[in-house]
């Protein structure tokens, strides 16, 4: 990509948000002078300011302390402002159709804007408190995958997730129990499926706790991993040191073999964030064509947009990326874009299995609306 269109890809995505946080932050505004008559608008603004710019504060170099505070503040911040600007959206579309239907008089009384004002900010605290508590809760789903051809002799279960994100806000704070909960499952394999990471390693604030609960993981065949887009960037190396650590084995466009018995292959991303140093994704078309068909053949690749890579010489694709859109109506969009965002998945009897997991840490704000946080159980026969 060019400097020039990334220099326009920010242009624009400032554009929009200083464009919703002027709608957002003005309606608000005359929903508290309808209050508060007398209301001091400087220090409104000033108030105002602080939260919408924390988003942008995060990014910048600034003192450790003060750049953790501006990146808690600005996620839940953004949460905030994403169903604000949605419930305030729908809230003038309401009055609009009002007044063309003349059930709403024109010009609109003063209370009736107070109203519809009041409306999307307790829907907002509505969808907000609930996106806070759901992300805090870790859900449990699982799937029987028959293979094509196995010499399984017994079923194999594997444990899948992705999409951690350590580093992010609260994001060390379920990795006990994701810890705790795997090891209940007493998995056959523990696949862990990209974006263990959140960008920058040096967010994690307590590492060696999060290597030692890696460590304490029990599963028969170990814990293997491959890299998601989040996984790269100037703190690499000592992401890969940190999986090493873990004990956490990592295939990048390699494969094992477990126990004879089933074939792990691990996927580099292709979209990298930061890139992954000398590391790129490579065609391994031929590889996976090589391999002993008499056992099951399993991919980890992060993001579900390469499914049709895979053919039917491969029984499984366990993917994450999408977090199904992690808070609504973001599953609408990760729908759209993706031949399938979440869950189990097959295009036809030849097609290879799929099954994407919603992920089991949050991205940017804490929250998950019309999403959960999950672990994959995987029984393979």
């Amino acid at each position: 990509m060019s400097r020039v269109s990334i220099i326009i890809g920010i242009s624009i995505m400032l554009s929009f948000y200083g464009g919703s946080s002027f709608y957002v932050g003005r309606k608000l505004f005359h929903f508290l002078k309808f209050l508060f008559p007398h209301i001091n608008g400087a220090l409104y603004a000033v108030i105002y300011g602080f939260f919408a710019l924390s988003l942008i504060l995060a990014f910048v170099p600034l003192p450790t302390m003060v750049r953790e505070i501006m990146s808690w503040v600005g996620a839940y911040w953004m949460g905030i402002l994403i169903y604000l600007l949605l419930f305030y959206l729908l809230a003038d579309l309401a009055v609009f159709l009002g007044n063309i239907l003349k059930i709403i008089p024109t010009p609109t009384l003063p209370n009736i804007r107070f109203y519809a004002s009041l409306a999307a900010i307790l829907l907002t605290v509505g969808f907000v408190s609930y996106g806070i508590y759901n992300a805090n809760q870790i859900k449990h789903v699982s799937y029987d995958i028959p293979t094509k051809e196995s010499t399984l002799p017994v079923s194999m279960k594997i444990v899948l997730i992705s999409d951690l994100h350590l580093g992010a806000v609260n994001s060390e704070k379920r990795l006990e129990q994701i810890v705790n909960d795997i090891n209940n499952l007493e998995p056959d394999l523990v696949c862990i499926a990209g974006d263990l990471f959140n960008d920058d390693y040096q967010a994690i604030r307590k590492p060696e706790e999060a290597i030692d609960l890696f460590k304490s993981i029990k599963a028969t065949y170990g814990v293997y991993g491959s890299l998601g887009n989040h996984d790269g960037g100037k703190t690499f190396d000592q992401m890969i040191d940190f999986m090493e650590r873990s004990q956490i084995k990592l295939l990048n466009d390699d494969y094992v073999i477990i126990d004879e018995r089933l074939v792990l292959f691990g996927r580099l991303d292709p979209s990298p964030i930061g890139g992954y140093g000398e590391l790129k994704r490579n065609d391994v078309t031929e590889t996976i064509a090589s391999l002993d068909t008499n056992m099951p053949i399993v991919v980890m690749d992060h993001t579900p947009s390469n499914l049709n890579q895979y053919g039917e010489e491969v029984d499984l694709v366990l993917a994450g990326h999408t977090h199904r859109g992690q808070i609504f109506p973001g599953n609408l969009i990760t729908n759209a874009v993706f031949e399938v965002d979440y869950g189990h998945y097959q295009k036809n009897v030849a097609s290879p299995h799929v099954i994407v997991t919603s992920g089991a840490g949050t991205w940017g704000m804490p929250m998950r609306v019309g999403s959960n946080n999950e672990i994959v159980s995987i029984n393979i026969r």
